[in-house]
Protein backbone atom coordinates (compact mmCIF):
# COMPACT_ATOMS: atom_id res chain seq x y z
CA UNK A 1 0.00 0.00 0.00
CA UNK A 2 1.26 3.14 -1.11
CA UNK A 3 2.10 5.79 1.94
CA UNK A 4 -0.08 9.10 1.93
CA UNK A 5 1.49 11.76 0.84
CA UNK A 6 2.05 15.78 1.94
CA UNK A 7 2.60 18.12 -0.83
CA UNK A 8 3.78 21.50 -0.13
CA UNK A 9 3.23 23.85 -2.51
CA UNK A 10 5.48 27.03 -3.14
CA UNK A 11 8.91 28.92 -4.45
CA UNK A 12 12.18 27.42 -3.83
CA UNK A 13 15.36 29.86 -4.34
CA UNK A 14 18.44 29.86 -4.43
CA UNK A 15 19.73 30.80 -0.88
CA UNK A 16 23.14 32.66 -0.47
CA UNK A 17 24.19 32.76 3.73
CA UNK A 18 27.15 34.47 4.98
CA UNK A 19 29.72 32.38 5.32
CA UNK A 20 32.70 34.65 6.91
CA UNK A 21 33.87 37.46 5.74
CA UNK A 22 33.35 38.18 1.92
CA UNK A 23 32.35 34.38 1.68
CA UNK A 24 28.62 33.22 0.95
CA UNK A 25 27.26 29.78 0.51
CA UNK A 26 24.90 28.70 -1.71
CA UNK A 27 21.78 26.61 -0.90
CA UNK A 28 18.62 25.76 -1.24
CA UNK A 29 15.54 27.39 0.71
CA UNK A 30 12.30 28.56 0.47
CA UNK A 31 9.80 28.75 3.37
CA UNK A 32 7.84 26.16 2.22
CA UNK A 33 10.29 24.02 1.25
CA UNK A 34 11.66 24.51 4.57
CA UNK A 35 8.66 23.02 6.10
CA UNK A 36 8.80 20.17 3.60
CA UNK A 37 12.59 19.56 4.33
CA UNK A 38 11.82 19.52 8.21
CA UNK A 39 8.86 17.40 7.60
CA UNK A 40 10.82 14.52 5.82
CA UNK A 41 13.19 14.56 9.09
CA UNK A 42 10.07 14.13 11.48
CA UNK A 43 8.42 11.32 9.64
CA UNK A 44 9.01 8.22 9.21
CA UNK A 45 7.98 5.88 5.85
CA UNK A 46 4.41 5.91 6.72
CA UNK A 47 4.75 9.63 5.03
CA UNK A 48 5.85 11.04 2.19
CA UNK A 49 6.61 14.24 1.25
CA UNK A 50 6.27 16.15 -2.07
CA UNK A 51 6.54 19.46 -3.29
CA UNK A 52 4.62 21.49 -6.22
CA UNK A 53 5.65 24.29 -8.39
CA UNK A 54 7.57 25.33 -11.49
CA UNK A 55 11.46 25.83 -12.18
CA UNK A 56 13.51 26.45 -15.42
CA UNK A 57 15.43 24.44 -17.25
CA UNK A 58 19.25 26.13 -16.09
CA UNK A 59 21.84 24.92 -14.12
CA UNK A 60 20.70 26.79 -10.88
CA UNK A 61 16.93 24.76 -11.43
CA UNK A 62 18.18 21.50 -12.25
CA UNK A 63 20.23 21.71 -8.68
CA UNK A 64 16.99 22.88 -6.91
CA UNK A 65 15.69 19.41 -8.75
CA UNK A 66 18.32 17.23 -7.68
CA UNK A 67 18.47 18.82 -3.96
CA UNK A 68 14.88 17.02 -3.76
CA UNK A 69 16.08 14.18 -4.87
CA UNK A 70 18.69 13.95 -2.46
CA UNK A 71 17.14 14.93 0.20
CA UNK A 72 13.96 12.08 0.19
CA UNK A 73 11.42 14.89 -1.30
CA UNK A 74 9.14 13.68 -3.88
CA UNK A 75 9.37 16.35 -6.93
CA UNK A 76 6.72 14.67 -9.82
CA UNK A 77 4.63 18.03 -9.37
CA UNK A 78 7.63 20.11 -10.00
CA UNK A 79 7.00 21.32 -13.71
CA UNK A 80 9.66 22.95 -16.25
CA UNK A 81 9.03 26.74 -17.59
CA UNK A 82 11.82 26.87 -20.55
CA UNK A 83 10.72 30.88 -20.30
CA UNK A 84 11.93 31.76 -16.13
CA UNK A 85 14.32 30.79 -14.15
CA UNK A 86 14.40 29.91 -10.42
CA UNK A 87 14.46 33.26 -8.27
CA UNK A 88 17.48 33.84 -5.66
CA UNK A 89 17.74 35.42 -2.28
CA UNK A 90 20.47 36.43 -0.02
CA UNK A 91 20.07 36.65 3.87
CA UNK A 92 21.88 39.29 5.82
CA UNK A 93 22.25 39.05 9.45
CA UNK A 94 22.15 41.95 12.47
CA UNK A 95 21.99 40.32 16.14
CA UNK A 96 20.29 37.08 15.03
CA UNK A 97 17.70 38.82 13.14
CA UNK A 98 17.50 38.18 9.67
CA UNK A 99 16.76 40.77 6.65
CA UNK A 100 16.47 39.67 2.85
CA UNK A 101 17.26 40.79 -1.03
CA UNK A 102 15.28 38.92 -3.37
CA UNK A 103 16.02 38.53 -7.01
CA UNK A 104 12.57 36.68 -8.06
CA UNK A 105 10.40 39.28 -10.43
CA UNK A 106 10.76 36.59 -13.33
CA UNK A 107 10.22 33.30 -11.49
CA UNK A 108 9.29 30.53 -12.92
CA UNK A 109 7.30 29.26 -9.61
CA UNK A 110 4.49 32.62 -10.51
CA UNK A 111 3.36 30.45 -12.84
CA UNK A 112 2.66 27.08 -10.22
CA UNK A 113 -0.93 27.64 -11.10
CA UNK A 114 -1.33 28.41 -14.41
CA UNK A 115 -2.16 24.98 -15.43
CA UNK A 116 -6.00 24.07 -13.40
CA UNK A 117 -5.75 20.90 -14.10
CA UNK A 118 -2.21 20.06 -13.30
CA UNK A 119 -2.75 21.47 -9.94
CA UNK A 120 -6.08 19.48 -9.28
CA UNK A 121 -4.21 16.18 -10.02
CA UNK A 122 -1.81 16.87 -8.09
CA UNK A 123 -3.97 18.27 -4.90
CA UNK A 124 -5.91 14.91 -5.50
CA UNK A 125 -2.81 12.75 -5.56
CA UNK A 126 -2.08 13.81 -2.02
CA UNK A 127 -3.16 13.48 1.45
CA UNK A 128 -2.75 17.21 3.33
CA UNK A 129 -2.09 20.31 1.17
CA UNK A 130 0.44 22.52 2.67
CA UNK A 131 0.42 26.23 1.31
CA UNK A 132 1.46 29.97 2.76
CA UNK A 133 1.04 33.90 2.16
CA UNK A 134 4.15 33.72 0.26
CA UNK A 135 2.76 31.37 -1.93
CA UNK A 136 -0.37 33.45 -2.92
CA UNK A 137 1.95 36.39 -2.79
CA UNK A 138 3.96 35.33 -5.74
CA UNK A 139 1.02 34.44 -7.86
CA UNK A 140 -1.32 36.82 -9.96
CA UNK A 141 -4.06 37.02 -9.00
CA UNK A 142 -6.11 34.44 -11.28
CA UNK A 143 -2.97 32.18 -10.14
CA UNK A 144 -4.20 32.64 -6.67
CA UNK A 145 -8.42 32.14 -7.57
CA UNK A 146 -7.07 28.91 -8.92
CA UNK A 147 -4.75 27.58 -6.32
CA UNK A 148 -7.97 28.45 -3.77
CA UNK A 149 -10.14 26.79 -6.00
CA UNK A 150 -8.06 23.35 -6.18
CA UNK A 151 -7.61 23.67 -2.68
CA UNK A 152 -11.46 23.62 -2.01
CA UNK A 153 -12.12 21.03 -3.99
CA UNK A 154 -9.39 18.70 -2.65
CA UNK A 155 -10.31 19.63 0.31
CA UNK A 156 -14.16 18.42 -0.10
CA UNK A 157 -12.47 15.17 -1.72
CA UNK A 158 -11.00 14.33 1.75
CA UNK A 159 -7.28 16.38 1.70
CA UNK A 160 -6.85 17.99 4.89
CA UNK A 161 -5.43 22.07 3.81
CA UNK A 162 -2.81 23.54 5.92
CA UNK A 163 -1.56 27.66 5.66
CA UNK A 164 0.71 30.10 6.97
CA UNK A 165 -0.59 33.14 6.59
CA UNK A 166 3.32 34.37 6.36
CA UNK A 167 2.56 38.07 6.03
CA UNK A 168 5.03 39.65 3.88
CA UNK A 169 3.44 42.97 2.33
CA UNK A 170 6.59 43.66 0.17
CA UNK A 171 5.54 40.67 -2.23
CA UNK A 172 1.96 42.49 -2.47
CA UNK A 173 0.50 45.41 -4.41
CA UNK A 174 -0.86 46.72 -1.46
CA UNK A 175 -2.39 45.93 2.72
CA UNK A 176 -5.94 45.61 1.69
CA UNK A 177 -5.11 43.00 -1.27
CA UNK A 178 -2.93 40.92 1.22
CA UNK A 179 -5.69 40.79 4.13
CA UNK A 180 -8.42 39.81 1.92
CA UNK A 181 -6.43 37.23 0.23
CA UNK A 182 -5.00 35.63 3.35
CA UNK A 183 -8.42 35.53 5.22
CA UNK A 184 -9.76 34.02 2.49
CA UNK A 185 -7.31 30.95 1.80
CA UNK A 186 -7.27 30.88 5.98
CA UNK A 187 -10.85 30.34 6.26
CA UNK A 188 -10.82 27.91 3.96
CA UNK A 189 -8.22 25.53 6.01
CA UNK A 190 -8.32 22.73 8.13
CA UNK A 191 -5.26 24.21 10.23
CA UNK A 192 -4.14 28.07 10.08
CA UNK A 193 -0.58 28.49 11.56
CA UNK A 194 -0.08 32.33 11.99
CA UNK A 195 2.66 33.91 13.69
CA UNK A 196 1.04 36.57 16.29
CA UNK A 197 3.57 39.37 15.90
CA UNK A 198 2.93 39.80 11.72
CA UNK A 199 -0.73 39.20 12.77
CA UNK A 200 -0.71 42.31 15.30
CA UNK A 201 0.96 44.36 12.93
CA UNK A 202 -1.10 43.58 9.80
CA UNK A 203 -4.90 42.85 11.43
CA UNK A 204 -4.70 44.67 14.25
CA UNK A 205 -5.03 41.45 16.84
CA UNK A 206 -4.51 42.23 20.45
CA UNK A 207 -3.47 39.18 21.63
CA UNK A 208 -2.93 35.46 20.12
CA UNK A 209 -6.25 34.40 21.28
CA UNK A 210 -7.80 37.44 19.23
CA UNK A 211 -5.92 36.07 16.14
CA UNK A 212 -7.16 32.54 16.65
CA UNK A 213 -11.11 33.86 17.32
CA UNK A 214 -10.80 35.92 13.86
CA UNK A 215 -9.38 32.85 11.95
CA UNK A 216 -11.89 30.29 13.43
CA UNK A 217 -14.96 32.92 12.82
CA UNK A 218 -13.54 32.87 9.16
CA UNK A 219 -13.69 29.25 9.16
CA UNK A 220 -10.70 27.74 9.79
CA UNK A 221 -10.85 24.29 11.53
CA UNK A 222 -7.75 25.02 14.25
CA UNK A 223 -5.66 27.75 14.56
CA UNK A 224 -1.99 27.83 16.49
CA UNK A 225 -0.62 31.23 16.80
CA UNK A 226 3.09 31.29 17.31
CA UNK A 227 4.36 33.79 18.94
CA UNK A 228 7.80 34.19 18.62
CA UNK A 229 9.15 31.84 21.45
CA UNK A 230 6.61 33.18 23.99
CA UNK A 231 3.30 31.63 25.14
CA UNK A 232 1.59 29.39 21.96
CA UNK A 233 -2.27 29.81 21.75
CA UNK A 234 -4.26 26.53 20.21
CA UNK A 235 -8.21 26.99 19.57
CA UNK A 236 -10.36 24.65 17.52
CA UNK A 237 -12.98 21.96 17.77
CA UNK A 238 -12.11 20.59 21.42
CA UNK A 239 -11.67 23.67 22.63
CA UNK A 240 -8.84 26.30 23.42
CA UNK A 241 -5.63 26.48 25.53
CA UNK A 242 -2.36 28.00 25.95
CA UNK A 243 1.25 26.32 26.22
CA UNK A 244 3.30 29.08 28.56
CA UNK A 245 5.94 27.37 29.70
CA UNK A 246 8.74 26.75 26.78
CA UNK A 247 12.15 27.23 26.91
CA UNK A 248 14.07 30.46 25.05
CA UNK A 249 17.19 31.19 23.75
CA UNK A 250 19.16 34.13 21.81
CA UNK A 251 19.00 33.50 18.02
CA UNK A 252 22.01 32.97 16.38
CA UNK A 253 19.39 33.16 13.33
CA UNK A 254 16.14 33.32 12.86
CA UNK A 255 15.28 31.94 9.09
CA UNK A 256 13.25 29.04 9.39
CA UNK A 257 11.94 29.34 13.08
CA UNK A 258 8.24 29.53 11.69
CA UNK A 259 8.70 27.14 8.76
CA UNK A 260 10.51 24.23 11.27
CA UNK A 261 8.29 24.86 14.07
CA UNK A 262 4.98 24.14 11.36
CA UNK A 263 6.67 21.06 10.51
CA UNK A 264 7.33 20.02 14.37
CA UNK A 265 3.53 20.31 14.68
CA UNK A 266 2.41 18.57 11.90
CA UNK A 267 4.71 15.91 12.13
CA UNK A 268 3.20 15.18 16.06
CA UNK A 269 -0.07 15.67 15.16
CA UNK A 270 -0.01 13.18 12.65
CA UNK A 271 1.96 10.79 14.89
CA UNK A 272 -1.43 11.44 17.62
CA UNK A 273 -0.27 14.04 19.94
CA UNK A 274 -2.69 16.15 21.27
CA UNK A 275 -2.02 20.06 20.77
CA UNK A 276 -0.38 20.96 23.73
CA UNK A 277 2.27 17.87 22.90
CA UNK A 278 2.67 19.09 19.23
CA UNK A 279 3.36 22.90 20.18
CA UNK A 280 5.86 21.36 22.34
CA UNK A 281 7.82 19.35 20.04
CA UNK A 282 7.47 22.02 17.30
CA UNK A 283 8.94 24.72 19.67
CA UNK A 284 12.08 22.08 20.40
CA UNK A 285 12.82 21.48 16.75
CA UNK A 286 12.54 25.62 16.49
CA UNK A 287 15.16 26.05 19.26
CA UNK A 288 17.55 24.15 17.16
CA UNK A 289 17.01 25.53 13.83
CA UNK A 290 17.33 28.88 15.52
CA UNK A 291 20.57 28.14 17.56
CA UNK A 292 22.56 27.40 14.00
CA UNK A 293 22.71 29.67 10.63
CA UNK A 294 20.53 28.89 7.61
CA UNK A 295 17.42 28.00 6.59
CA UNK A 296 17.48 24.08 6.58
CA UNK A 297 19.61 23.03 9.96
CA UNK A 298 21.16 19.83 9.38
CA UNK A 299 22.32 19.68 13.56
CA UNK A 300 18.86 19.71 14.80
CA UNK A 301 18.67 16.24 14.00
CA UNK A 302 21.93 13.65 15.36
CA UNK A 303 23.18 11.55 12.75
CA UNK A 304 21.09 13.58 9.66
CA UNK A 305 18.62 11.01 9.18
CA UNK A 306 15.03 10.91 8.49
CA UNK A 307 12.50 9.82 10.74
CA UNK A 308 14.65 11.57 13.81
CA UNK A 309 13.10 13.43 15.97
CA UNK A 310 14.70 16.99 17.48
CA UNK A 311 15.90 15.20 20.06
CA UNK A 312 17.66 12.21 17.66
CA UNK A 313 15.25 9.32 18.97
CA UNK A 314 14.07 7.17 15.55
CA UNK A 315 9.82 7.70 15.36
CA UNK A 316 8.53 4.78 15.11
CA UNK A 317 6.73 3.80 11.75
Amino acid sequence: MTAPLILSIGEAMVELSQAGGELWSLGIAGDTLNTAWYLRRCLGPDWRVGYFSRVGTGEFSQKMLRFLAAEGIEADHVSPDPQREIGLYAISLKDGERSFSYWRGQSAARGLADDPQRLARALNDCRIAYFSGITLAILPPEGRAALLDAAADARSAGCRIVFDPNLRPRLWDNAGDMRRWIERAAGAADLVLPSFDDEAAHFGDADPRATAARYLRLGAGRVVVKNGGGPVHHAGPEGAGTVADLDRVAPVDSTAAGDSFNAGFLAAALQGADPATAIRAAHGLSLKVVSHPGALVRQAFPGNGAGQDPSGAVRRA
